[in-house]
């Protein structure tokens, strides 16, 4: 038998005791160390509450940064983001080698590099065999019978005759399709008629190039990858080089500039949509142009115009028009606006004050007092710069929740709500600048702001107006990541290709076209489409069609 815990017990009370006395300091010992593993257990939880919450903040940071990045933003900004991107892209990919950089190479536009680059041109080269094929075969018209499967059962529709073919004519062009070249071989079988000598064959469809061996998806992926991927020509030689197929510089800017030259008229009218609203959004961005015979650079503008209503609650679709100029004279400006009438959305530039009258009324950009107030608090932590952006910040508030309401609904609340608000702004700003230095730089930026008040409150009257300009500062984006990489346009006339492209690029992105579908299906049928018709080719027209493709 097994004896019992109890029997084994001493009898001597002093005994007992010290037993009991034992037992009490042994729970005591693990009850302490599970208060201290319940402590640890509690540190690691905020530990990692902590480490989750410093992520979320530099996630919000981020954002925060990206969505203050519009336009013309500060250097010091653009560096923070980059340098975020750079390290995130370096965690994610740390076995990736840099790439070798290797010198930009000049696009000529000009009257003297066109001729040069022609007497320099490559003899075009027979495409490669390794490609597939796709034949399709274009049989001319007869009355009876398959002509391209056995002309013999056909009959000559002159005069009803028996055919037998004497020949076929074949030609290829090299067709873009995702990832890969492909070669679609054109073959048009010739018929005779033995009966009146007539002499059958399918007409030669159209190109987008007369004679020219890219077919519109090959220049729709070029023109893309130059203006939407920011991938210099040269850059693009090289990627499809990989591929097996030599497409020289000198032969991917001829397209592109024959692409630009197809696609004139479609740009054309979306500048007439655009310049026929009621308000228009305003802004320009530098360029660097290579000066020809100098080596060096000198600055154009691009200047975009945007027709956007959808935060009034508007159906019309919205557009972008973008223009070039070789330098940023008022005179630019008034000529592309010379049609309009309505209200124009830009900043302060002095070349736009002469449009304001009676047929163009000035609407200022909230952002852009904004922007200097940030500036010049992140510089000094001025307190006053601080309250001026809390109170900035609160006008901005009422837009996000009348945002997408109609104009009658905007405009109510703006008089109810943002009309006071702005009051007491401009109020406590004329007592701010009463107690500063009036050479201080915050008395500077009161006086900015000061200077355009009837411009800024514009938009609490008029529900279509927007708050601020970054419609149009949004539309500068790609502009200046293309400038990054191309690092200078070849000539003036390369700054206009460039407006063309960009505005048919915009726009399709603007209605939720994808754009290189859309470039692709525009220069597929714009060569044979009436001018009359061209309405039918806008993106706008195009996105249900495409998007069930």
């Amino acid at each position: 038998m097994h004896s019992s815990p109890l029997q084994d017990l001493p009898d001597d009370v002093a005994a007992l005791r010290a037993l009991v006395l034992e037992g009490q300091a042994e729970i005591a010992l693990q009850q302490q160390a599970l208060r201290d593993s319940v402590a640890e257990v509690a540190r690691l939880r905020v530990s990692v509450l902590h480490h989750t919450a410093q992520i979320e903040k530099l996630k919000l940071q981020l954002a925060r940064l990206r969505r203050m990045q519009f336009g013309r933003s500060s250097e010091k900004l653009e560096s923070q983001i980059e340098q975020l991107e750079l390290l995130i892209e370096e965690l994610e990919t740390p076995a990736v080698a840099e790439p070798v950089t290797e010198p930009s190479t000049i696009e000529p536009s000009d009257a003297a590099a066109t001729a040069a680059a022609a007497l320099t041109k490559p003899r075009r080269q027979s495409l490669p065999e390794h490609l597939p094929r796709e034949i399709i075969t274009l049989a001319p018209p007869t009355t009876s019978g398959d002509a391209s499967a056995d002309p013999a059962a056909c009959t000559c529709p002159a005069c009803g005759g028996g055919l037998r073919g004497i020949g076929e004519d074949v030609s290829e062009i090299l067709e873009w399709v995702p990832a890969s070249f492909k070669v679609i071989r054109q073959v048009r079988p010739k018929l005779a008629c033995d009966a009146c000598s007539t002499i059958l064959q399918a007409p030669a469809p159209s190109r987008p190039i007369p004679k020219g061996m890219a077919g519109p998806g090959l220049l729709a992926q070029v023109l893309i990858s130059k203006y939407a991927d920011h991938l210099p020509l040269y850059r693009q030689s090289e990627i499809y080089a990989r591929e097996g197929v030599s497409l020289e510089r000198s032969t991917l800017a001829d397209w592109v500039g024959q692409s630009a030259a197809l696609l004139k008229p479609l740009v054309e009218r979306i500048g007439d949509y655009v310049l026929s609203g009621a308000k228009l959004h305003a802004d320009d961005t530098p360029v660097p142009v290579l000066a020809p015979g100098l080596g060096k650079t000198q600055t154009g503008r691009l200047w975009t115009y945007v027709r956007d209503d959808t935060a009034a609650g508007q159906d019309e679709p919205a557009a972008v028009f973008f223009r070039y100029s070789p330098d940023r004279k008022g005179i630019h400006p008034q000529t592309h606006l010379q049609s309009f009438k309505g209200v124009l959305q830009a900043d302060g530039y002095a070349g736009f004050h002469h449009l304001y009258g009676e047929q163009i009324r000035e609407a200022a950009c909230w952002a852009h007092v904004r922007r200097k107030f940030y500036d010049l608090h992140q510089a000094t932590k001025s307190p006053i710069a601080f309250e001026a952006m809390q109170r900035i910040a609160a006008l901005y508030a009422i837009e996000a929740e009348v945002r997408g309401q109609t104009p009658e609904v905007r405009q109510a609340q703006r008089q109810a709500r943002a009309g006071p608000l702005i009051e007491d702004l401009k109020q406590w700003l004329d007592q701010q600048l009463n107690t500063l230095s009036t050479k201080s730089e915050l008395a500077l930026v009161i006086r900015y702001a000061r200077s355009r008040w009837p411009a800024l409150c514009r938009y609490v009257d008029h529900g279509l107006i927007e708050i601020d300009n970054n419609i149009a500062e949004r539309s500068l984006r790609a502009i200046a990541l293309g400038r990054k990489n191309y690092l200078f346009a070849g000539s003036h006339s390369g700054g206009e290709r460039a407006a063309a492209i960009y505005s048919l690029i915009g726009t399709a992105k603007l209605n939720s076209v994808e754009p290189l579908a859309y470039l692709r299906h525009v220069l597929t049928h714009i060569a044979d489409h009436r001018i009359n018709r061209i309405d039918e080719l806008l993106p706008w027209n195009l996105r249900e069609q495409l998007a069930s493709q």
